[in-house]
This record gives C-alpha cells, structure tokens and sequence, in this order.
C-alpha cells in the first residue's frame, strides 16, 4: 500500500467550528419558535450542510493521507454510531406520545414520515408528497426535521465514492492519490448543483428544497473551503501549502461570514423562493467562517465562538436538532402553549432533552470499543435496526388507519370529506395546475337570472348554501373557484409551491373578464382572511377585483371570511387515550371567534366596498360562532371539516341566515 512522505496532517478540532454549529441551531430552533426578527432561522440549515462539507472531505482526505486509500466500512460505521442512537430514541419517544396524544387521523401521516426517517429517506417522502416546507400540512408533521438528516446521509453515501474515484485512491491503485484533482471536479459538482438548485427552484420546490442533488454545491462549497485553506496538496513529492492563509481574511472574513448569516436570518421569509440565489448568503458565510478560522481559531470571530456557551450549545447541536421540533409542535398543538413564554420553556426543556441524551446515549455509544473495531458488524446491525425500525412504523400506519374504519369514527370521517359537491366534478378546480377557467354551471341555460359564486376554497364553501337559496325556476348557478386563490388583485407568494401564485392571478384576471359578458345578477365572493396581504394591499387588491366586476353586476356580496380554529375540528372530537384525558383533561373544542388579523381584514373589505353602491359585505360570523365561541360540533352537527372550512352539511343549515343577508324575495335578489 502506497505510503505518504508526509502523513501527519491531522484535522484537529477547531472551537470555531463547534460555535459555528451552535449559531446553526440557535437559528433554527429562533425560526421554529417563531421569534419574528429571525424568520429566515431556516438557513442554519445551510450552515449545517456547508460544515458537512468541509468536515466530511477533510475525515476523508486525513485517512486517504494516512493510509493511501478508503475504509468505507470504518466511515459509514462512525456515520450511524454518531447519527443513529439518538436519531432512534428520538423517533421511538416521539412516535409514542403521538400515538398517546394524537388523533389517528394526524397519527398515519406521522407514521409514514417517521418510518422514512427511520431510514434517512424523509426528504424523499416530504419533496414528493405536495407539502412544501412552510405549508400548514408539513409544519404539523413531528418528523418535519429530519429532511436535512436523509440529505445528509444521502451525501454521506455519494462523497466518499466520489473523492476515492477522483482522488485516485482506491485500494490497488497504481498511481498515488492525487488530492489535487478534487480542486478541478469540486468547482463543477457546485455548478451543476448550483443550477440545477435554480432551476428546481423555480420550477419544482419542493425538489429544490428537499433533494440532495440540489444541495451538492453547499457540500462542495465546504469541500472547496478544506481543499484551498486547509489541505495538504498530496502528491509524491511531498506536501504543498494551503492557499490563502492571509492575516485580513483570518481576522475579518470570520465576520463578514457571519453578517452574511445574520442577514440572510433575518431578512428571509416564508414568502421567498427557497433555496435559489437566497442560499448563496449563509451558505458563503459559513464558508467564511471557516476559511477565517483554518489557521488559528484565536484571532477574529474563532475567540467569540469559542467561548464555554458557544462550545457547549455546539456539542449537543444535533441531539438539539432533533428534540427542538417535536416538543415545540407537541407542546403548541396538543397543550396551547403558544405564547411567547411559554415556547421558550419549550425550547428550554427540548434544550435538556438533548443534554440527556447526548450524555447518556450519543457520546457512550460513538466510543463504544466493540462497535469502534468491528466497524462491519456495526453497519450490518445499523441496516438492520434501521428495516426493524420502519417496519414497527408501519405497524403503527396500519393501526391508525385500522382504527379511523370503526364505526366509533365514520360520522367524523365523513365529516373530513363532506365539502360542497363541484370538488367531485372534475375541472371545477385545478388548483395551481392550470390557470384554465372552468365553469361549473347548474341549472338552465336558458335561465332569466344568473347567481355566481366566486372564490377560494373558503369563499367557495359557501355552495352548499347558495344552491339552497338559488336553486329554483328561472335561476342558474355558476360556480367559479381557484384553492388558496384570493379575490384580491395583488401576486400571491404562495408558501405550499415555493413561487407565486402565476396561476392565481392568470385565472383571476381571466374570470374578471368572463364576468363582464356574462353579465351576471348577482355575484358573491370571499377568500380567506389568512393571506399575508398589508391593508393597502387588501383595500386597494379588493378594490380593484370589485371595479372590474361593478358595471356589469346587479348586486355584489362580499362575504367576511370564515373564522379558523387552532386545531382540526374533527379531529379534536376524536376520542383520545387515558393519558391525554390525564393530561389535557376534557377539551371541549371551542376557539374564540375574533382575533385582530381577522377584524382587521374585514374592515378593509368593508373600505374597498363601500366606493361601489351595489356592493355590500356579509358578516356570518354571529351565525357560525355565536356569542364569539367556535364549535367543532354543534347540536350533534360537525361544524369544521378541518381547522378553516365549514362542513356542506352545517353550511346548508345556514342557508335561510344567509338568504336575509342577500334579501332574497321570490326568485330574485333586491
């Protein structure tokens, strides 16, 4: 076996880079506890992917320097003695107090992911199942986290192939490694990626966001920043110096990394394609800080992040990681504890949770003797602790989906899917596939009066009603509806895809112009409250639908938007296990009707409307919820199909409240 001249290249630790963890996962848990100014938190995850990089190529290159090629069975060993341990325990205990706690509805798409993450394949599950990651589905999930671990390990797989390949540095080779060639295929490894990050971006989000190939060029930024400013050019001839060791770039590169983190934290949102060009600001940064610290870590930033704190938040930054999720979304969603106190005492707790189970599982267990000389036995039983794993998950798929089938459950199962009949007819709505406009019509052609229904999902709702009041003689219906589409004339950011809402406004605009021919005697329409509009984007977006439509409408009816629940409504009437009556008591499913968005939303409706005589604004509000208290069930009624949209069923009860509001008199609306 081919021996280097110079072997003693050690890639030390380094304080910098473990205080460098510790503002990776201080952003994250900020942004995950909804800390305002540090929304763009998310990109601690960036940071992450850029230390992998550089930590991964440098483990690599230390043992191809040592030995002259690569045990692949030694590395992926200490990968799961590091990651697995607590990565199990942490599924296992979440896993149980969902079954404990949750509703089966919420529990089999909690099975699901966990038994992807079981396997590091979570991301795989989130990018193809339509979530996104700022969405209200995925943001629900326990197991949201581990998408970045499957990427993770996803590259931990692919890198070694790919430096032993380059490198040279497979065993037997003829030829020395030549560490010098990754200098020439790193930089391509990032372009491709890079583009091809853009373009899923754009295009697919989800991938973008999720896929590993799209996150390569954050693992080749690190690997560049290890191979330019840290290591040995190997070579038979000797070793050659690491480029770029200049005194600015270690004493004030350090900090311009970190403002290209702090910047990127908190001028990021939900309502940003992500990753794109916005990943280059952390991911660059932490480039930096590395950069800065690869020849002393005393000087610059390195003193600051090695300071006890920095090293101590740091140490136990993946077990964080993990706990940090679950017990946030566990603690608001099942015990309300949702202000701001009370989420730090979350973040604290999760904050022991990992001092725990590092001190007592992670750290004994990747110095566990047995494991470290047996590095095969210990990839073989990680394999297969792993398929034990998400096979016991999906015993527990089985079981909630065995369980929502009793007879217990069908009036609330059928309450899930009791929406207003066009979502059964094909092409009513095609959500963000097409901005094509389809009509859903009923009732005669040859009718005198026309009654339209426009809206989103919420607005839409509302049909079951409207097809009592108008469905008779003389009159026809016209439903026309786009999900998650406002009928506002502003661009929507819409968090579920990652981009605008191109489809929205192409369809929007199309409807408004439909509407002009057909002239219609009475049109009602209503979006949603939730939309993250300012109030001269509501006043002046609402006005502007309404004049489109003033001239060549009889009578417009805006209607106030549905008021939401904190929870899901037929799943909070779910019967629940002995410890969550201990613990929660008897939840009676109630939500107080009002909250300041949703007041303020209405009365800038209210402004835009009241420039248009024929235009009034409904308020149904007195009616769904009386005395300002929502009810999940009503008189043995389910009111909420889910946290936001009335059930058909109680929405036609609703019918003769709504037809004063629309003054309707035989046949035709006043």
């Amino acid at each position: 076996m081919f021996k280097f001249k110079s072997s003693d290249y050690q890639l030390g630790y380094r304080g910098d880079i473990e205080g460098l963890r510790a503002i990776a996962i201080l952003l994250v848990v900020a942004a995950h506890a909804n800390i305002p100014w540090l929304a763009g938190g998310f990109v601690g995850v960036d940071v992450f992917f850029v230390l992998s990089g550089y930590l991964i190529t440098g483990l690599l290159i230390q043992e191809i320097n040592k030995t002259g090629d690569l045990g692949f069975a030694a590395f992926y060993a200490r990968r799961i003695r590091r990651l697995m341990p607590a990565l199990l325990l942490m599924l296992i205990c979440v896993s149980l107090f969902s079954w404990l706690l949750a509703s089966p509805f919420i529990q089999y798409y909690q099975a699901i992911s966990a038994s992807s993450a079981s396997f590091w394949g979570s991301n795989f599950y989130f990018a193809f199942s339509n979530l996104g990651y700022f969405g209200p589905d995925a943001r629900s999930n326990l197991f949201l986290h581990t998408w970045s671990l499957g990427v993770e390990e996803q590259f931990y797989i692919v890198w070694p192939l790919l430096v032993v390949l380059f490198a040279g540095a497979w065993r037997g080779a003829r030829k020395a490694p030549q560490v010098r060639r990754l200098k020439v295929i790193m930089p391509v490894i990032f372009v491709i990626s890079f583009l091809l990050c853009l373009w899923w971006t754009y295009r697919q989000p989800d991938l973008a966001f999720y896929m590993m190939p799209s996150r390569a060029w954050q693992f080749a930024l690190g690997a560049l920043v290890f191979l330019y400013f840290s290591a040995p050019d190997i070579s038979q001839s000797g070793v050659s110096k690491p480029l770029f060791r200049n005194k600015i770039i270690t004493k004030l590169g350090g900090w311009f990394g970190l403002a290209l983190i702090m910047i990127a934290a908190c001028l990021l949102n939900d309502d940003m394609p992500y990753p794109g060009t916005w990943a280059l600001l952390p991911s660059f940064g932490a480039a930096a800080i590395i950069a800065a610290g690869a020849k002393s870590q005393r000087t610059g930033i390195g003193r600051v992040l090695s300071v006890g704190p920095m090293q101590s938040i740091g140490r136990v930054s993946y077990s964080w990681y993990l706990w940090h999720w679950p017990v946030l979304l566990l603690g608001t969603s099942v015990f309300s504890m949702n202000s701001a106190l009370q989420r730090f005492g979350l973040v604290v707790i999760s904050f022991v949770i990992a001092g725990l189970s590092y001190r007592f599982l992670e750290a004994p267990i990747r110095h566990l003797k047995w494991l470290v000389i047996k590095p095969r036995i210990t990839v073989i039983a990680g394999f297969l602790v792993m398929a034990f794993a998400s096979v016991i998950a999906m015993q527990w798929y089985s079981a909630s989906m065995r369980r929502v089938q009793e007879p217990i459950y069908a009036q609330i199962v059928k309450a899930t899917w009791d929406a207003p009949v066009i979502y059964n007819i094909a092409g009513c709505d095609d959500w963000y596939f097409d901005s094509k406009v389809n009509i859903c019509a009923f009732g005669s052609k040859d009718a005198d009066h026309t009654a339209v229904i426009l809206g989103d999902s919420v607005g839409m709702q509302w049909f079951p009603a409207i097809k009592e009041i108008y469905d008779r003689p003389g009159w026809r219906i016209l439903a026309l509806t786009k999900s998650s589409c406002p009928m506002v004339d502003v661009p929507l950011f819409y968090v579920r895809i990652n981009r605008i809402y191109t489809e929205c406004s192409v369809w929007r605009s199309a409807v408004l112009q439909q509407l002009k021919q057909i002239k219609p005697d009475v049109v009602i329409l209503g979006s949603t409250y939730t939309y993250d509009y300012t109030k001269k984007q509501w006043i002046s977006g609402t006005f502007s639908v309404l004049n489109e439509i003033s001239a060549s409408t009889k009578h417009i009816y805006l209607l106030r938007s549905t008021p939401t629940l904190s929870f899901d409504g037929p799943a909070c009437l779910v019967p629940r296990s002995w410890l969550y009556s201990k613990l929660i008591g008897n939840n009676l499913c109630i939500a107080p009707a009002h909250n300041k968005i949703f007041d303020n939303v209405y009365s800038w409706l209210e402004s835009a409307a009241r420039h248009f005589k024929n235009v009034k604004t409904i308020d149904m509000t007195d009616v769904i919820c009386p005395h300002d208290q929502c009810d999940a069930e009503r008189d043995g009624v389910i009111v909420f199909r889910d946290s936001q949209h009335m059930t058909a069923t109680f929405t036609r009860s609703l019918a003769p409240d709504l037809a004063k509001y629309l003054q309707f008199k035989s046949g035709n609306s006043t």
